[in-house]
């Protein structure tokens, strides 16, 4: 959608773990692919890089174990993730305040688009579940050369906005969200529903943190947003 003057920020949106509750669905997709392949790793550890494009997760995580992996290993991997987290889609839910947020944003005029790192078989249950199809820009892994930690992803969605990104704020859930936002020069905000902490979000360079979308609406004129006058 376009917005209703140059000062206004465009809102760049990822969408698990900021708009959808669906980061540990994600995790343990993960485990189960991997243990698939006689790999175990703990938890913690698959969370620590989950934001990521999914080719770099496979790799980070693999260089833990001190296994190299192949492309086609990769891939692998990737596709058994997909399987795995589909079947756990029934248990996604948009977060608090995710509705109400792109709704508040729509009716003000604000324009907003999603990023995400996840393919578009990924993003499209989570649009739904939003109840947005068709109402903003959605750029996935499919539309770009490389996911975060590069900026790419912000970098397409504030053009299709039409948007300068250094007047646009990425709203994320991960420190990579925050790593693409500063070096797509744009704002970063950061939101605590994807496990990150605080202090952790901060040091990667988010202005604000919020607990999650409905704390960001009820602070969202910190970002600038006015609505009267």
């Amino acid at each position: 959608m376009t917005g209703k003057s140059a000062t206004t920020p465009a809102f760049l949106f990822d969408l698990d773990g900021t708009l959808i509750d669906s980061v540990y669905q994600h995790v343990l997709a993960w485990r189960e692919a991997l243990e698939s392949a006689g790999i175990t790793l703990s938890v913690w550890r698959i969370h620590r890089r989950i934001g990521m494009s999914g080719g770099l997760l496979v790799n980070a995580l693999l260089r833990e174990t001190g296994r190299a992996v192949t492309k086609e290993q990769a891939q692998e991997l990737q596709k058994r993730h997909a399987a795995a987290y589909t079947k756990q889609l029934a248990q996604v839910k948009p977060l608090p305040g995710a509705r109400e947020l792109l709704q508040f944003l729509s009716h003000h005029q604000v324009p907003w688009a999603i990023a995400t790192s996840g393919h578009i078989n990924f993003a499209e249950p989570g649009i739904e579940m939003l109840g947005v199809a068709n109402q903003a820009p959605l750029i996935t892994r499919n539309e770009v050369e490389r996911a975060k930690p590069d900026p790419d992803l912000f970098l397409a969605a504030a053009a299709r906005l039409g948007a300068e990104i250094t007047n646009s704020i990425v709203v994320g859930d991960s420190i990579w969200d925050m790593l693409a936002a500063q070096r797509a020069r744009a704002l970063g905000v950061g939101l605590l529903s994807g496990g990150y902490g605080q202090e952790e979000l901060e040091r990667a360079g988010a202005y604000r943190v919020y607990q999650d979308p409905a704390d960001l609406l009820n602070h969202v004129d910190e970002l600038g947003v006015r609505t009267l006058g």
